[in-house]
């Protein structure tokens, strides 16, 4: 083996381990993942004689409403998917049809990286809520999609019981508590977006008309938790990276006493 060959391995064994160590050191520093909210209690436990506390972060409850098709839909459903939540009316003079809008846009910006040509990412889900189901039939919300050219696939318009949509606003997405201020629970009006992770805890609240700051971090956020594993969800990787790279180190290692066994064999030839 000359020495043009092995400076060559070398260097092939050393650059992964390089990058190796340079992505860990700013991993972390890099991704800053949006924070839990809405707490319901801590656990503590004990583990191996140690005491362990985990947080139980309160989750979206199931629904059963009525999209925009006529279809009945669940949040069950959705399952694993990342959700982004607004609330609208389709009689509203005001904000609601701005707030459709940067929907739709935020809707049109979510893209499969991982095949081209595909314009729908499927690990996402767009929900509007009407908080005005009375009035707002199927066929309005159809009206309502149309002039917004939603689409079904990755986009619901909701209807169905009042009750159960102001619950969900109310007591379980805690607008009220969000926005600051009380709430007349006989109708309510919001900016807010609300962002859900897969696991059905809600990760941000966004003020919808705002495009210069909110929405960018929503649109940001909303891509970091499409990367986030679940809390029981593992990658193959997972605690196996500090292995190989000890390995790598002992490749190197085990490629220098062969290239000094190899010397000192060939000045003894």
């Amino acid at each position: 083996m000359n020495k043009k060959s092995l400076y060559g391995i070398a260097l092939a064994l050393v650059l992964p381990l390089m990058a190796y160590f340079f992505i860990k050191s700013k991993s972390e520093s890099a991704l800053h993942m949006p924070r839990h909210y809405l707490l319901d209690t801590v656990v503590s436990v004990i583990k191996n004689g140690k005491k362990e506390t985990d947080t139980i972060w309160h989750k979206i409850p199931d629904f059963s409403l009525t999209n925009q098709e006529g279809k009945n839909v669940t949040l069950d459903s959705l399952k694993g998917k990342v959700i982004v939540a607004n609330f609208f009316f389709s009689h509203c003079p005001t904000i609601c049809p701005q707030l459709t809008m940067n929907m739709k846009r935020l809707a049109t910006s979510v893209r499969d990286g991982e095949k081209f040509g595909n314009k729908i990412n499927k690990q996402v889900q767009f929900l509007s809520f009407s908080i005005d189901p009375e009035r707002d039939s199927v066929a309005r919300l159809k009206y309502w999609a149309n002039r917004f050219q939603v689409n079904p696939e990755n986009w619901w318009l909701l209807t169905g019981n009042k009750k159960e949509i102001y619950d969900l606003i109310i007591n379980d997405m805690r607008l009220a508590v969000v926005d600051g201020e009380g709430v007349d629970t006989s109708f309510i009006h919001t900016d807010r977006f609300v962002l859900i992770d897969s696991s059905r805890n809600i990760r941000g609240y966004y003020h919808g008309l705002d495009t210069l700051q909110a929405l960018p971090q929503l649109s940001n956020d909303l891509v970091l938790l499409t990367l986030e594993k679940g809390k029981n969800e593992k990658s193959f990787f997972n605690g196996k990276l500090d292995v190989i790279a000890l390995a790598y180190l002992f490749v190197i290692l085990g490629v220098g006493l062969l290239y000094y066994f190899l010397r000192k064999k060939d000045k003894n030839a």
